[in-house]
């Protein structure tokens, strides 16, 4: 199905997104800024609570972090030891904050006596007038929201190139590691959350584009822009397990662009890595491309890895720039670099299900599913955003079904129908 552009926004900030982050079952985090030019461009996060009203969903702002001349390009949040945590990329840097929740007063957050600087919700004085108008049963009744605190922590240096930048950082399932990834082409393994570096993988030649961690840890692949996917055992090998490359069906050469890995409901033994491509010569119509591998995680926890069967491969009319996959690997989403689209697969087919064109005025930047908690009342919903500076959502609509009271009626209609049909015929 399709939808025309502008249906399901949620919010829109003051500065271009580039990071996207599910915080918890209701809370989104959304990074990235203009820079460290003196253009006026806030740089830093923002969250947002995402609730739905019966009708749609709606977003509201919870807090803001600013990070000074630093743009956050990526970023990575998980829960480690009972806390949360965000890893985020600014420069060469990679920046560990901690995540604190906080419960402040809904009444006061809805009048805008509480603001985000820095991380901290402040209170503002109170006017005259606004005191008169606070109710009584808002004086006697105190309800509470939840808000957050961004606090810093630590801070290394995770590229090392001529012009350093971490290109990517990914935290792994358990919390335990975290991988990054930057312009001079090592992919570096850490302890986390101490961030200490426990292994360089080198074996790429080009930057990194992206990293991924299997559902149980014992995998990373990396791609980057030498055209080559490489798969890490995180435990034990320095040299990779596998070295796969784009197998596009048109015989046009493509590099990869992002992976993400998936759980498999029918087999869950065997996880299924997804991959986005796009070919290397700008000449003619570029058409991006969406591939699903499996035998990429074989041999898990025994150092050793099966080769990367294709399973199944789509052909998209335009170059691709997103990807995301569902939690529990039942859904593939992608967003176009040009007409900032976005589309909704089914993962075990890749049968398109959902197809929003120019849900952004420019290229996709990141997509995340919502907790199927909060999408319940539809299929899947997709978080999106852009440097339109747009956060969006795109919700598979349930397969129509007939409700009781109808299916009531059709069963007594035929019994009718049948009843008098015999008798007409003396049966």
């Amino acid at each position: 199905m399709s939808r025309n552009r502008g249906d399901g926004l949620l919010a829109k900030v003051d500065f271009p997104l580039y990071a996207l982050q599910i915080l918890t079952n209701r809370h989104v985090l959304v990074a990235g800024g203009g820079g460290a030019s003196n253009t006026g461009v806030a740089n830093g996060f923002e969250i947002f609570e995402l609730s739905h009203n019966g009708t749609k969903f709606v977003a509201e702002e919870v807090m803001r972090h600013e990070t000074g001349p630093n743009v956050v390009m990526n970023c990575s949040v998980r829960n480690a030891q009972g806390r949360t945590y965000l890893c985020a990329g600014q420069e060469s840097h990679c920046q560990l904050y901690r995540v604190n929740v906080r419960m402040v007063d809904a009444a006061e957050m809805r009048r805008g006596s509480f603001r985000a600087e820095n991380g901290l919700v402040r209170r503002r004085r109170r006017t005259v007038s606004e005191n008169d108008n606070i109710s009584k049963t808002e004086s006697t009744t105190v309800e509470k929201r939840i808000s957050f605190e961004i606090r810093p922590c630590d801070s290394v240096q995770t590229d090392f190139g001529e012009d350093p930048l971490q290109r990517v950082v990914r935290i792994s399932h358990n919390g335990k590691l975290m991988a990054t990834g930057g312009i001079d082409g090592k992919v570096r393994l850490w302890s986390f959350p101490k961030m200490q570096l426990l292994h360089q993988l080198e074996g790429h030649t080009k930057e990194l584009d992206d990293l991924d961690f299997s559902p149980c840890d014992s995998r990373l692949v990396s791609i980057a822009k030498d055209g080559l996917a490489l798969v890490w055992d995180t435990t034990r090998s320095r040299e990779p397990l596998l070295k796969i490359t784009c197998e596009p069906p048109n015989g046009t050469k493509y590099l990869f662009r992002r992976c993400r890995f998936g759980a498999n409901e029918d087999r869950p033994k065997e996880t299924r890595m997804f991959t986005i491509a796009n070919p290397v010569s700008r000449s003619g119509r570029a058409r991006g491309l969406l591939q699903m591998w499996t035998g990429v995680c074989a041999g898990e926890g025994q150092g050793q890895g099966a080769g990367a069967v294709l399973r199944r491969s789509v052909l998209l009319p335009e170059a691709l720039s997103a990807l995301a996959v569902r939690e529990d690997g039942r859904f593939v989403g992608v967003g176009t670099m040009f007409s900032g689209s976005v589309e909704v697969y089914i993962a075990f087919s890749l049968q398109r299900v959902l197809q929003v064109r120019a849900a952004h005025g420019m290229f996709v930047t990141g997509l995340q599913f919502l907790p199927t908690q909060l999408a319940s009342r539809s299929d899947a919903a997709l978080l999106s955003i852009s440097v339109d500076n747009c956060l969006y959502v795109h919700s598979v609509p349930s397969p129509s079904t007939v409700p009781a009271w109808i299916a009531i009626i059709l069963i007594v209609f035929v019994l009718f129908c049948t009843f008098t049909l015999c008798s007409y015929l003396g049966i």
